[in-house]
């Protein structure tokens, strides 16, 4: 069993947990590598709603989103990159969801994946350290606890819909 996400300030942390019908290995690549498959158009940083979202598959990658342009718009970085077990985000989006270049500033997602028997896995996914973002993180934290929902229900359809080992 896999030790569960680290703790941070409890009025400022999201929690979710979810169980697929897909192997780990699985739930994993849908998560990092099909994200802009799964993740809500109209929730874009740039301009323009991008026609993908971007995971660097390594520490000290970067998470974006291109558009139809080519421009990217950095969300965060790529703090941990363990697969097919965790992998951790920086969220460097505040309270108006305009992006915050420093470290010291940003949440992070951390995000767990746990085999499970019968080809399933359990995704622990914390949002933690919200209170980063300063005046407002509340608020934040509200708008974040339910907007994870529709958009982790989008990401459980792909996963579930998609063959075991899809890219």
């Amino acid at each position: 069993m896999s030790q569960g996400p680290a703790s941070a300030s409890p009025g400022a942390v999201v929690r979710k947990s979810l169980t697929l019908a897909c192997p780990r290995e699985h739930a994993f690549a849908v998560f990092t590598r099909n994200m802009g498959r799964w993740w809500p158009a109209s929730h874009h940083v740039g301009e323009q709603p991008f026609l993908d979202v971007v995971i660097e598959p390594r520490a000290g990658g970067r998470w974006y989103e291109i558009d139809a342009a080519g421009r990217q718009g950095q969300w965060g970085q790529v703090l941990a990159w363990e697969p097919p077990q965790r992998v951790v985000l920086s969220w460097h989006l505040d309270t108006s969801f305009t992006f915050q270049a420093e470290l010291a500033r940003a949440s992070e997602l951390d995000i767990r994946f746990e085999a499970l028997a019968g080809d399933r896995t359990r995704v622990d996914f914390e949002h933690r350290h919200i209170e980063r973002h300063g005046e407002g993180y509340e608020k934040l934290r509200d708008v974040l606890d339910g907007g994870w929902v529709g958009i982790l229900d989008e990401y459980v359809k792909l996963a579930q819909g998609g063959a075991p080992g899809a890219q």
